[in-house]
Formats: structure tokens, sequence, C-alpha cells
């Protein structure tokens, strides 16, 4: 009698590499690749042997004698079967979808691109508690980036529950997290992508970007705590990973060679011969110079302007549109920018209160390339009498808008190989980086991509801050009244009335 081999059933293959899988997880943890491989070909052999039989068992289960019994029971086996090797791969590769207005939990081509250049791992202390707000947002935050990177080991301390890791850090306050690597270590209090993705390309390196403020001509001062001052310019550097520093040039024989970037923050009084021929000498060697001059200051930049193509234009800079709303005329909120490595999407609006304008002559300045960054609006003008309360354009003494407040220069020819390129940055207002106004999205996020683009930190120039999609609603009078009566009266009233018919109505019956 002549036997026939039955094949094995594809449902028991599937389960026998369901089982296999388990055993595997459970033996060698650390191989998931193989886990994945059983996984995923028990699932495919299960959903195969059950759309195999799919007929058999609806006949089968359709039957009263056998609704209840085995059949039935192996449809529910197999189902629950396909939903825990589901489960089990989705809990382990993951998939997210981000759905919110502003992709607010989708990182930035720029922030992958830093996860993929990480040549050392990057441990992350993240102190917070369940119950504080900032927990699930660093937690979501922390979640995309580990799934871009194997590089990044992040862990969550409790201060309340764990007091001496917290004490170890120097912990203070909640929300906190600290990012090391090697020797490098630098702490965030904010989830925000830019300060995560600032942090990471912070610890990667072994040096720091030096920044270097020039003093001894009244100056703004990095210790001044006024609206004024520099103080929290100089905090949003350091959270940068910048090293901050100041220079005294009648002091110095040249700008030091260590120096990254030379910030001249609003002079008051005038540079000496000397010290422009210095800070000149800086930027023919490769310096990169940022210069905030106010109007109506004695600095006696000009000469020094000029040997870069640029002069400082007289008056003060009015604009009827580009301006806060109910604001004086003079606070001008810049939202027009030339497409420029700076510039390139910021979206929001930067406020340079008193600002003046800046030209720029092709003759003196043949050597250089230059791109007006920011620009008023058609309806602007510089205005040459601030004397009168009232402010009119007068063709003959005004200047006619739109015109540039800010400008960036480079050389023309490329520097030799090995040699870096100079790089010049204008403003014609320094109260935007000072410490009244630095907190605005758009101040902070222009003065940092300016020092991030002279310092040649290419990866945080482009990485702008994404703004959560919050738009609350603030009732005039007018709306709070309306609202008043719908909810008080209104709504009340078709509520009672609603009743009043439905009683009438059960009454007849």
């Amino acid at each position: 009698m002549e036997m026939t081999r039955r094949p094995l059933p594809i449902g028991a293959i599937g389960t026998g590499l369901a089982i296999a899988g388990v055993i595997t997880y459970t033996l060698v943890p650390d191989k998931l690749w193989l886990v994945t491989l059983l996984e995923g070909l028990a699932l495919v052999s299960l959903i195969w042997a059950f759309a195999i039989h799919f007929e058999r068992l609806k006949t089968f289960t359709s039957q009263r004698s056998t609704r209840m019994g085995a059949n039935s029971a192996l449809m529910v086996a197999l189902f629950l079967g396909i939903l825990a090797i589901v489960n089990f791969l989705a809990a382990r590769h993951s998939i997210r979808w981000d759905f919110s207005e502003n992709q607010n939990y989708t990182l930035a081509p720029e922030t992958y691109r830093v996860l993929r250049n990480l040549t050392r791992d990057i441990s992350i202390t993240v102190f917070t508690r369940e119950k504080d707000p900032g927990y699930q947002a660093y937690k979501e935050r922390f979640d995309s980036y580990r799934q871009a990177s194997s590089k990044l080991t992040v862990q969550f301390i409790d201060p309340e529950r764990q007091p001496k890791v917290a004490q170890n850090y120097g912990i203070t306050r909640t929300d906190i997290a600290i990012f090391e690597s090697g020797p490098q270590s630098v702490r965030i209090t904010s989830p925000a992508e830019v300060e995560i993705t600032g942090a990471l390309v912070r610890v990667s390196k072994d040096t720091k970007k030096r920044v270097v403020f020039l003093e001894g001509h009244g100056e703004r001062s990095l210790d001044d705590t006024d609206r004024g001052g520099l103080t929290l310019t100089k905090e949003v550097l350091q959270k940068q990973g910048y090293d901050i520093g100041t220079l005294t040039l009648l002091q110095e024989s040249a700008v030091p060679e260590k120096t990254d970037v030379l910030i001249i923050a609003g002079p008051r009084r005038a540079l000496t011969k000397e010290e422009k021929e210095r800070i000149q000498a800086y930027v023919v060697k490769g310096g990169h110079v940022l210069v905030m001059v106010d109007p109506d200051t004695q600095s006696n930049m000009d000469d020094l302007l000029k040997t870069w193509g640029l002069e400082l234009g007289p008056g003060v800079l009015v604009d009827l549109q580009d301006r806060l709303a109910q604001g004086d005329l003079t606070a001008l909120l810049v939202r027009t920018f030339t497409d420029h490595e700076i510039t390139h999407e910021l979206t929001a609006a930067v406020l340079f209160p008193l600002a003046r304008h800046l030209t720029f002559q092709e003759e003196s300045g043949k050597e250089w390339d230059y791109v007006p960054l920011a620009r008023t609006s058609p309806r602007s003008w510089a205005e040459t009498d601030m004397k009168g309360r009232v402010v009119s354009y007068t063709e003959k003494e005004d200047v006619q808008g739109p015109l540039a407040l800010a400008a960036a220069l480079t050389p023309k020819q490329a520097p030799e190989e090995g040699k870096p390129r100079p790089a010049v940055v204008v403003v014609g207002n320094s109260a935007f980086a000072s410490n009244g106004f630095i907190n605005f999205v758009g101040n902070s996020d222009f003065f940092q991509r300016t020092v991030g683009w002279l310092s040649e930190e290419r990866d945080l120039i482009s990485l702008t801050p994404k703004d959560p999609a919050v738009r609350p609603f603030t009732p005039n009078p007018l709306q709070e009244r309306i609202l008043l009566y719908v909810q008080v009266i209104l709504l009340p009233a078709m509520t009672i009335l609603c009743g009043l018919l439905v009683w009438r109505k059960r009454r007849r019956l």
C-alpha cells in the first residue's frame, strides 16, 4: 500500500516560528534581527493559513454543532496569535506619524544630518518628574532622536527619588537635560529641537568656538543686566556652546588668533586709528566680524566700513508698514529678507528699535560680495529731522525706502587652500541683540544665525525653532458680550424650550 506524505500545515509552521522567536528573544535578547525575522515569518505564515482556510473555518463555525467548539477556538487563537506578533514587532520597531499642524514632532533635515554624522556615543540625563510639564515633551522628543541614531542613550531621573544623583550634577530645578560625551558637558532647559540638536553638535566636538566682544568705547556690556545690557545674549551664546570673552584692543597689539568671531556691539565713542587697523588686519587674515552701529553715535566707523564698500546712511529709519502696531514709527518690525544662509527659512519678524540704513558702494567694495540681509518696506524712509513730534517724509532731505539695515559681505576671490575665508556682517542697530529684545523669537533667531554663519557652525545656521500651532482667542468687548448672551441666556433658554415641547408632546399621548 502506497503511503502519501501530507505536507506540514502552514498554520503549524507559523505557530512553530512564533514560539521559536519568543524562545530566541528569551535566550539572546540582543539578537533582535533574528527575533524579528522569525516573528515576521510567523506572521506571514499565520496570515497565509488564515487566508487559505478562511472559507472552511467560516463553514464549520457557522454550523450549530461546531459554533462553540474547537473550530471557533482555533479561529480565536489564530486571531490572537496574529495580534500578539504584530504587537511584538510594533513595540520593537515602532513607526510614528506626526499629524500636528506645524510638524512639531518631525525632526528637521538639519537634525537628521547631525545625527548621521555623530562619531561618538552621547549620554543624555533628563532630570524631571512624571508630573512636571516637560516630562512628556522630553520623552516624545527623545523618542524621535533615538529612532534616528543608535549613538544616543537617554535616562530619566526623578530628583525626588534619586536626590544624590541630582546633587552630584548640581541640579536645583527640574526639566533639565544634561548631554555628556568625553570631556564635554552641556545642559539645556527646554525640549525644543533647536536646543537638543545644538547640544548634540556642541558635545560632539572637542573644542568650542570663541566669540569675543570688543570693549573700551561704551559698547553694550556682557555684565550689564539692564535692558540695554548683554547678559541674556551671553547666556544665549553659551547655551549654543560658544566660549565667550572680551577684548580691549588698546591693550592688545592684534586680535587674538583663536578668535572665531569678533563682535562690536554698539560703540558710543570713537575707535582709534590703530584699533581699526588691527580689526582690518584680523579680517584680511580670514577673521569674522559682526559690527552693530546705532544712530547718533560717535563711533567713527566710517573709514573701516568703507574698506568693505559700506557706508552708514544719515538719519533714523521710519516705516509706516513694518513696525510695531500702535508703536513708535522707528520701532521697525522687519519682515523682508534676502535669501542667504543667515536668513534662509527665517520666518519670524525681527524687531529693530531705532535703526539706521546701510549703502554699498560698488567702487570701493568691488572685491566684496554684498548681500542686504534685511530691508524696510516701500513705505519707509530715513528721517533726518527727528526733533519735531510729527514725522513726515521730505523729498529733498530724507531718503526714500526700501532701505537695507543689515548686510553680509564675503570676498569675491576664494582664499588660498587651507586658509579661512573672511566674513563681515554689519547691522544698523545693536539694541535688537540686547537683554530687552533678545527674547523675541525673530531677534534671537537672527542673531544666533548670524553668529553661527560667522563662526562657520553650518549645522546650526538653518535650524529654525518651530512655534507650536497655538492660537489663543482673546475676545474684544463686543465679542465678550455676545459670548455672555449666548452662554448665559440663549443656550439655557433653548434647553428649557426643548424640554417644555417634549413634556407637552408626551402629555398629549
